[in-house]
This record gives C-alpha cells, structure tokens and sequence, in this order.
C-alpha cells in the first residue's frame, strides 16, 4: 500500500480513539519499552513531544520516568527547517509553536550524536521498519546524521498490517517498534 493512503487511513484511526484509550495505549506502551530496554541513568534518550491534536502518543511519562532516573532527555525541535536537539530538564521552560506544538523555548542544538535511543512519532510501520510519517522527511535526516549504534524505535497504537510499497532510497528503516501488545525487531529482515 502506499504511504498516502497508510497516513490516510492510521490517521483516521488516531483521530477516532477517545482521550482515555490515548492514555490506557500510551501507559501500555510505555510499559513494554522499560521491560524491553531497560534504560538505565546517564544514558541518552531523544524522545518527541506529542502533536496532541493528531492524538499522538503520551510521552509525557516516558519523560517524567527519564528525568527521575538522571537519563538525559533531548527532545526535536524544527529550527530553520531543520530537526535540532534540546536537551530539556524538570524546570526546562517550554512554548507552543506557530503549528500548536509544545516545545522548549531554548533553540540551543546540543548536536548529540550519539542517542542510546532516539523514540521516533509515525503513524504506521511495516514489518521491515519501514516507517510513515507526516511525509516532512525531518526523521529521515536526523537518522542519517545520529550514530549508527543509536536505537531507532518508533511508538505506534497498530501493530503493522501492510507493507509500504513506496519505500524510497533515503528512507531510513526503524530498529524497533513497540505497540501496547508487541516490541517488534527489525534486525536481519531480508527483502
């Protein structure tokens, strides 16, 4: 299937789920991401911030546990047109953007490089890790630029259905894809 009718139809499947399940389906996944990982203090760990009005996951609590561990926390901020990342704390001021996005005011760009986990917003992924997105490409370019040993895992309501048929040369696979029932590796997939 393609990707415009994948972000089509899990959008409207995001856009149908009632602000309880939003939670109930974020606390789920999130439960599955610390069995899985097991992320311990002084790591690093990008992690978005959710569009709310896209009903995109809760990462709020990833970010609560996070800081409460001293794992250090960079979230993606757009920055003439370009994904930057901020390092955020508990006191870390924060600003809704011109596109309704909560974001750290600071437009300091730590350039990090070396993430142990970079938790990656998409609508949908196939079973190759093939991702969709807002169609923007800002994750493709930020993949392409972090270390390679950094853990690309994106966090979806859906566990994957269909395949991407549009896959394009400078889309970047995900490693991992944890859903509320699943944490799915991508390693080794063969066409």
């Amino acid at each position: 299937m393609k990707k415009s009718e994948l972000r089509k139809i899990y959008l409207e499947k995001r856009k149908n789920l009632s602000q309880d399940e939003v939670f109930f389906l974020s606390e789920k996944i999130f439960t599955n991401f610390i069995n899985y990982f097991k992320p311990i203090s002084e790591q690093k760990v990008h992690i978005f911030i959710p569009i709310e009005k896209f009903k995109e996951m809760n990462t709020q609590v990833f970010i609560d546990y996070f800081l409460s561990r001293n794992i250090k926390v960079f979230v993606p901020k757009i920055v003439d047109a370009k994904l930057i990342s901020v390092e955020i704390f508990s006191d870390t001021q924060f600003e809704t953007n011109n596109w309704g996005i909560f974001e750290p005011i600071s437009n300091e760009d730590f350039e990090v490089l070396d993430f142990d986990f970079v938790i990656t917003p998409l609508l949908y992924c196939d079973f190759k890790g093939n991702r969709v997105g807002y169609g923007k490409g800002f994750y493709d370019e930020f993949f392409s630029n972090i270390s390679k040993d950094s853990k690309k895992i994106g966090v979806n309501y859906f566990n994957p259905d269909d395949m991407i048929d549009d896959v394009w040369e400078n889309d970047i696979p995900l490693d991992y894809l944890v859903t509320p029932t699943d944490v799915l590796s991508f390693f080794n997939k063969s066409e």
